[in-house]
């Protein structure tokens, strides 16, 4: 997969990838930039967040009519000395609906573990945190 960012000037860029959408990028003011778009490593977290949803909404497909909401928050915590890379990852899963918790731990491990290219290219620890119809329920103790 080949993806094309080209400099716009100052700190932002342009990328293209193979599905000829494109995303502006952009440095916070501290840094020079504008603060006109994404940053890098905001990105970096979104395209987690995404990985991890489209492969939950794959392993959940016959379920998707009993889920109302899901939203992925995506919390990092970084270095402080440079390169300030994410050393640990909180994903929250926000999902309403009438699926029971077991399988949606087991979509979100099978995402995490197996499936999701993004996590699997990432060396920060990811830490998964399901919230069921509003209440946080325990990741199990052993695998599913």
């Amino acid at each position: 997969m080949k993806v094309s960012t080209i400099w716009k000037g100052k700190r932002m860029f342009d990328s293209t990838g193979p599905s000829g959408y494109s995303v502006g990028m952009d440095a916070t003011p501290k840094y020079g930039g504008n603060g006109e778009g994404m940053t890098p490593m905001e990105l970096l977290l979104a395209g987690l967040g995404g990985c991890m949803g489209i492969d939950i909404t794959m392993i959940l497909d016959r379920f998707l009519p009993e889920i109302t909401r899901l939203e992925i928050e995506a919390d990092g915590t970084r270095k402080e000395a440079n390169p300030s890379g994410f050393t640990a990852i909180d994903l929250f899963f926000h999902i309403d609906g009438n699926v029971p918790d077991y399988r949606l731990w087991k979509a979100i491990l099978m995402a995490e573990e197996k499936y999701c290219a993004v996590s699997d290219s990432l060396k920060a620890e990811i830490h998964p945190h399901l919230i069921l119809n509003g209440v946080e329920v325990e990741k199990p103790e052993k695998a599913i």
